[in-house]
């Protein structure tokens, strides 16, 4: 992987571990020669994670709407700002830039970016790894919402297994690197319903 997406919220969250954890991806992801790509705000853990990858030599590129330009306080020592219109050109932009996508913590956009890079996976529509880094439990009820979808028959367990999940950004990274994309696509014939 040469590049890697993270997804994270502008804002810190109620415990400094959040932003201890965005830092030190940042600086795993530089000492690994992995590009960081993000939403390119100088604010909270996506402030947190840039600055992390940026102070240990890292390249990272921003990825900004015009219209946040001002309310996300654009980063100004990245190694590449890139403004686009939309929410949408964002995240398409980010994932034409990526290898992978890793979530932290984070509010509606964090969780909205999150599944429509892995309802896109789902689809077929790349084969990226993605994984979310379960800072504190941070994740916990989203992960057995998860897995209430799959046991209520609403997910493919291969789907689930799709998401890749560790408190630890190391073993995160492993796993990533040895993602195999699933060779089932979504949809179910009729006789499998």
């Amino acid at each position: 992987m040469k590049s890697i997406t993270v997804f994270c919220g502008s804002s810190f969250g109620s415990d400094d571990i959040y932003k201890e954890q965005a830092t030190l991806l940042g600086q795993n992801l530089a000492k690994q020669g992995i590009q960081l790509v993000y939403g390119g705000a100088d604010v909270g853990l996506m402030g947190s994670v840039a600055d992390g990858a940026l102070n240990a030599g890292g390249k990272v590129i921003g990825v900004l709407p015009h219209f946040l330009q001002s309310k996300e306080i654009a980063h100004r020592q990245l190694t590449e700002l890139v403004l686009v219109e939309t929410m949408h050109e964002r995240k398409t932009k980010m994932n034409e830039l990526c290898d992978g996508v890793i979530v932290l913590p984070g509010g509606y956009g964090t969780l909205e970016e999150f599944f429509e890079m892995i309802t896109w996976a789902q689809l077929g529509l790349h084969q990226k790894p993605i994984g979310l880094l379960n800072i504190d439990g941070f994740y916990d009820d989203l992960i057995r919402m998860v897995q209430t979808m799959v046991d209520k028959g609403f997910l493919k367990q291969v789907n689930r297994d799709m998401l890749l999940i560790s408190d630890c950004i190391e073993e995160l990274l492993e796993m990533m690197r040895n993602y195999k994309a699933p060779t089932v696509g979504k949809w179910i014939s009729k006789e499998e319903v």
